[in-house]
């Protein structure tokens, strides 16, 4: 008894001691995410991202990675770290990639201010919380601890966070081009993409790989006319003739697409849900060239059977009294990969009419890129990784609605894998680009030590 007492009291020590010192590690990165949300990078706002790109250093620095590269360029910074190989393997380096600008936050539309962290119902609530500063500030914690632990790479990991993703994306561009030697990797992960999803009673639903992402591009649909006096209506109004095309455009049912993300994807669905919608995804799945199919999972998944085109800005007339000469609208499209953004011009012209133009905003696009190949080091790490937290996990291929800075890197033969350890509650928005914007407490701490595995894995 007297030993057994030994060893209840033994634990019972070593559990007391573990808890405060797990309770410090979880105030300092609460303390870091506050700190990096709290400086308000939205673009043009130089100042603030200098002050980011300063924190940032010092927090590579703390660590003891010191080759840091910050660039000032286009109105913003990117910022390019290095940690060499310990024990070099020969391998080419991992690049893991994230984002420090923001979407711009009107402070008057929230209930809170925007750029203040705070805490409610089990979430992290501030502009950029979850797109992108959480992953990014998730990526600087693990190499710090990966550090603390004497941990030894075999390969170099280079870190590029770039500075205005939200807008121009001049800083992964000129990372593809010019800076290329100092981010040129095997492949990338990035955090602004993949992650995965729990039930509310915690239980795992999956994580999620994107391997693909959709092409980014706006179209200026525009109608002229010469006006007049607008007691004198013309039979060619160019807002009316603008209307119509905008009209027809909301109608419109690009053909259906599938690749092997959506495969994936729909094919777990598929899989695992045994009642209406499950049977429509085997339906399509069965001929994916089936419109009918296809339009009704599209109504309940938008954006991942097609191309996609919306109108998004308007403006048209010069005066209340006079005919309208110009009446303008921006379509945006995001464009399932293997299409060509010229070719969905000429389409959008088709449906537009004679009496309305379209053109492609150059300055807007992303590049035309194919999902990058599945890569079983990759798959495996990752599963292991999450494992530590979620056992069994399920790890689906995706392809992303939206665009990330990984187009620009998969264009230049980088492939990219979305492979972020963040979670999200099923079902429950982050608000990303909206209003009390949130990224899940537990999910924010809890990715730490996956994005830790995973570089032991696949850089030990």
């Amino acid at each position: 008894m007297l030993v057994r007492g030994f060893i209840i009291s033994a634990l019972l020590s070593t559990a007391a001691a573990a808890q405060p010192a797990n309770d410090a590690r979880r105030a300092a990165e609460r303390d870091l995410f506050e700190k990096v949300v709290e400086t308000p990078t939205v673009y043009g706002r130089i100042d603030e991202f200098r002050k980011l790109t300063r924190l940032l250093t010092a927090e590579f620095r703390k660590a003891g990675i010191t080759n840091v590269v910050v660039k000032d360029h286009d109105g913003t910074q990117t910022l390019i770290a290095r940690w060499p190989a310990a024990r070099p393997s020969g391998k080419k380096p991992i690049l893991l990639l994230a984002h420090m600008d923001v979407v711009e936050a009107n402070p008057a539309d929230w209930k809170n201010p925007p750029f203040e962290l705070r805490e409610q119902d089990g979430y992290y609530l501030g502009r950029g919380a979850s797109d992108n500063k959480a992953a990014l500030t998730g990526i600087v914690l693990a190499l710090q601890e990966l550090k603390r632990s004497g941990f030894q790479p075999t390969r170099d990991i280079i870190v590029l966070f770039t500075g205005d993703e939200e807008t121009n994306m001049n800083s992964v561009r000129r990372a593809a081009t010019e800076w290329r030697d100092l981010i040129d990797a095997e492949y990338v992960l990035n955090g602004d993409a993949g992650g995965g999803t729990v039930y509310k009673d915690g239980r795992i639903d999956a994580f999620y790989m994107q391997i693909a992402e959709k092409t980014y591009a706006d179209y200026k649909f525009v109608a002229t006319n010469k006006g007049g006096h607008s007691s004198s209506p013309r039979p060619d109004n160019a807002i009316y003739a603008l209307t119509g095309a905008l009209e027809r455009l909301e109608d419109y049912r690009f053909e259906p697409k599938i690749n092997d993300a959506t495969r994936a994807y729909f094919g777990r669905i598929a899989a695992d849900d045994k009642g209406r919608y499950g049977e429509l995804v085997r339906k399509w799945l069965s001929n994916p060239q089936d419109r009918e199919t296809a339009d009704l999972l599209e109504a309940n998944a938008p954006g991942y059977t097609r191309t996609r085109c919306v109108a998004t800005q308007l403006s048209g007339g010069h005066a209340p009294n006079a005919l309208p000469q110009r009446a303008e609208a921006n379509v945006n499209c995001r464009i399932f990969p293997g299409v060509k953004i010229e070719t969905v011009r000429q389409q959008l012209q088709a449906i537009a009419g004679p009496d309305v133009t379209v053109t492609t905003d150059e300055a807007s696009t992303t590049p035309e890129t194919a999902p990058s190949p599945m890569r079983e080091d990759v798959t495996e790490a990752y599963r292991a990784a999450v494992a530590t937290r979620f056992p069994n996990v399920q790890i689906v291929p995706v392809m992303s609605a939206g665009a990330t800075d990984g187009a620009h890197l998969r264009a230049v033969g980088i492939p990219v894998y979305g492979a972020g350890g963040l979670w999200g509650v099923l079902g429950e928005s982050s608000g990303a680009h909206g209003l009390d914007e949130r990224v899940l407490i537990e999910g924010f701490h809890g990715q730490v030590p996956i994005w830790e595995e995973l570089l032991r894995r696949l850089a030990g």
